[in-house]
């Protein structure tokens, strides 16, 4: 994976057998994380590289994170510790108890092997075991076949399409939303 800053220090929040997620931190504006936003093919799927993105720009995100309204996380590969990608539950709402998973794999050389799957079953399964969490959603494009295979071996359910409502490569998309319930989670570890 692309050597970055030394991150080494951080300690694993949650492990799979594949990813180790941690904390994002300061240092990680310093390695290839801000240049993510900035490969369209990385951002195809995703609101980001519409405007040019820098290390400084990255930092003041990091530091601007809201410690109980977002949980967001880094990615890591544990084989050699690499940030590959980004992970959160965001738009926390505490009386609803829900929240929405995003992610992004941005070092395409862990695209394909089964980090987004798992790192986002680690968060799943976080938001609802230990945050309490009632409902988790995610929107994708319709054409992120990769996102919606994610959701859907979540046991996510298709709960709708936002027609047109995002903009990409020159044209209006479609938005496919997918829920599941903590009832429904539990059900399927069962």
């Amino acid at each position: 994976m692309t050597a970055g800053p030394d991150t080494s220090t951080q300690t694993a929040f949650l492990e799979g057998e594949i990813v180790a997620l941690r904390p994002l931190v300061e240092a990680d504006a310093d390695g290839p994380y801000p240049g993510w936003l900035n490969d369209s093919e990385v951002c195809r799927y995703n609101s980001h590289h519409v405007f040019p993105y820098t290390a400084e720009q990255a930092r003041a995100w990091i530091q601007s994170i809201p410690l109980r309204d977002e949980l967001v996380l880094a990615i890591t590969l544990r084989e050699d510790g690499g940030h590959v990608g980004n992970i959160s539950l965001q738009q926390l709402n505490h009386v609803a108890r829900s929240a929405d998973l995003a992610i992004l794999i941005g070092d395409r050389r862990a695209w394909g092997r089964g980090v987004g799957r798992e790192s986002a079953a680690l968060v799943v399964e976080h938001g609802f075991r230990v945050m309490n969490l009632h409902r988790i959603t995610c929107g994708t494009t319709a054409d992120n076949v990769a996102m919606r295979r994610i959701a859907e071996s979540l046991g996510m359910r298709e709960e709708g399409v936002r027609r047109e409502a995002a903009f990409s490569d020159g044209s209006y998309v479609d938005v496919v939303e997918y829920g599941l319930l903590t009832n429904e989670f539990e059900a399927l570890r069962a």
